[in-house]
């Protein structure tokens, strides 16, 4: 049987982190007395830090500083991870479990730093089940940009013919599409522009991932 792949982001579509993410950002850029409302973080959020801060931080953005205010954020995020907790969205860990079991590779393909990402998986205890992960640190462009995909296709030996994504975000989408590869797109917040789309992992028929590779 040729490789199999499924390339997960992570944030909105493995966990549902948007809180933690806000309360980081909202409490750091406060500390450097810059204060953002909550629509100013969602026009952002999934999005690399030196794409966020820039515009933020405006001329004061020099790289020392964005580096700095973004290594802060992330370990509030980090903390706010551990000591609160974290759950994987509803049908995430009985998927990948079970696209494990049927001996497809799995990879965690994000735009978050390498350390969040660690902290999450560890957390909703689904290291093990993943043979590669791809973060920021990996790549020189976010999502549209396919890099972070083509990346992790490559670390797992899968063509991108045989990966499918599974994104909560257009751009995510758009980046599977770039890559070459189908994509499941799921978001509450309206139909994806991807393959398949649903509001819900736990919505998809049990044999979804074998059918869209056979398109």
């Amino acid at each position: 049987m040729p490789t199999r792949a499924a390339l997960w982001d992570m944030d909105g579509t493995l966990v549902d982190s948007e809180e933690y993410h806000w309360l980081s950002w909202r409490d750091t850029m406060a500390a450097e007395g810059i204060p953002i409302t909550r629509d100013q973080f969602l026009v952002t959020f999934g999005q690399r830090n030196d794409s966020i801060l820039p515009r933020w931080l405006g001329a004061a953005g020099t790289p020392d500083r964005i580096q700095r205010v973004g290594d802060a954020k992330e370990a509030l995020y980090r903390k706010l991870v551990r000591d609160s907790g974290l759950a994987p969205l509803l049908g995430a860990a009985d998927w990948v479990r079970r696209l494990g079991q049927e001996n497809w590779r799995q990879a965690v393909a994000s735009s978050a730093p390498r350390a969040n990402l660690d902290v999450v998986l560890e957390v909703i205890g689904l290291r093990d089940c993943f043979q590669a992960v791809v973060s920021a640190e990996d790549v020189t462009a976010g999502k549209p940009d396919p890099q972070v995909f083509l990346t992790a296709a490559a670390r797992l030996k899968t063509p991108p013919a045989q990966c499918i994504v599974v994104e909560d975000a257009a751009a995510g989408v758009e980046a599977a599409r770039r890559a070459g590869m189908r994509s499941i797109g799921v978001s509450r917040k309206g139909p994806l522009a991807a393959d398949i789309a649903v509001s819900s992992l736990a919505e998809l028929a049990p044999d979804v991932f074998e059918k869209l590779l056979a398109r």
